[in-house]
């Protein structure tokens, strides 16, 4: 079994600044990329970063200049640093991982439960 599990969401003002962790625990053979997603009310789930294990990073345009994401892989751990924020930046995020659980070449995709990051204008 794995599980992702996400802190530090809270509120804060209009041009402040946050850090999210995830840590992944449990049977992982090996993980390719670990992520962060958002869901605001009423709105899809959005990409907002993510980072593969060979470097590459994919991050939303609105959040570029802003969110910056990194990986401790000894901890199997990701991190966004969010400053500047806005309160468009109000959502849920979630913390996502694409792993092996053994030798077999099969890729899973688990999520965390979310934290709630709040801006206030």
């Amino acid at each position: 079994q794995v599980q992702l599990v996400e802190s530090g969401g809270g509120l804060v003002q209009a041009g402040g600044s946050l850090r999210l962790s995830c840590a992944a625990s449990g049977s992982i053979f090996s993980i390719n990329a670990m992520g962060w997603y958002r869901q605001a009310p009423g709105k899809q789930r959005e990409l907002v970063a993510t980072l593969a294990s060979d470097g590459t990073t994919n991050s939303a345009d609105s959040v570029k200049g802003r969110f910056t994401i990194s990986r401790d892989n000894t901890k199997n751990m990701v991190y966004l640093q969010m400053n500047s924020l806005k309160p468009e930046d109000t959502a849920v995020y979630y913390c996502n991982a694409r792993l092996r659980i053994d030798i077999k070449p099969t890729w899973y995709i688990y999520w965390g439960q979310g934290t709630q990051v709040t801006v206030s204008s």
